[in-house]
């Protein structure tokens, strides 16, 4: 698999049962050291909130999570969250709840369906798109070849990141992992191709 759905940008949903109110925000991560920072901001924001649950996936594998109930019953905030960016099939996201407790209390069920819901209207009302995982391969060359280079390069359509042009040539692409190593085969057949280790 080297393609993944996450969000082009933030967007902001929005839950009520029994007076309880609930706002939440998916926002596009890259990285794990985001979220800390992320979810201080929102606690500062609404610091007059009850609770601030969160959960994120990242990587293209979905394998890195963590799910955060922030005071509620075990498991009814956090991984409900969790569930809609496994429903909704994404990953490098983070999505927040934010709860101003209403003075009824909802039991576990009540908050169960309350998380997800407020999870699910941000998300359905963020721009899902999908991305590739990509990969770059340096590749150096003498420059009389470059004509037989830029052949592969046109037929194959990769991301071209830097080059550098002199009899001895260097060029950095970047192409979607399925295709790297039928991409590097093509470039090796080319006399004088080496790839930079």
């Amino acid at each position: 698999m080297d393609n993944y759905k996450t969000i082009a940008c933030k967007s902001e949903g929005y839950f009520t049962e029994q007076r309880s109110k609930f706002i939440s925000f998916a926002i596009p991560i890259e990285k794990v050291e985001e979220v800390k920072d992320i979810v201080d901001s929102y606690r500062k924001e609404y610091y007059d909130a009850r609770h601030v649950c969160w959960a994120y996936m990242i990587g293209h594998e979905r394998n890195i999570f963590r799910a955060n109930d922030d005071g509620e019953p075990s498991s009814t905030a956090g991984k409900p969250i969790l569930g809609v960016i496994n429903s909704n099939e994404l990953t490098n996201i983070l999505i927040i709840v934010v709860r101003y407790f209403g003075g009824v209390k909802l039991g576990t069920s009540g908050l169960i369906v309350s998380y997800r819901a407020a999870a699910q209207d941000a998300v359905e009302k963020s721009n899902i798109i999908e991305k590739t995982v990509d990969e770059e391969v340096t590749i150096l060359f003498e420059y009389p070849f470059l004509n037989g280079i830029m052949k592969v390069v046109k037929d194959f359509q990769p991301q071209i990141v830097a080059q550098q042009f002199d009899m001895d040539c260097e060029m950095t692409l970047r192409i979607r992992q399925s295709k790297m190593e039928e991409l590097k085969n093509k470039l090796l057949k080319i006399d004088s191709t080496r790839i930079k280790k």
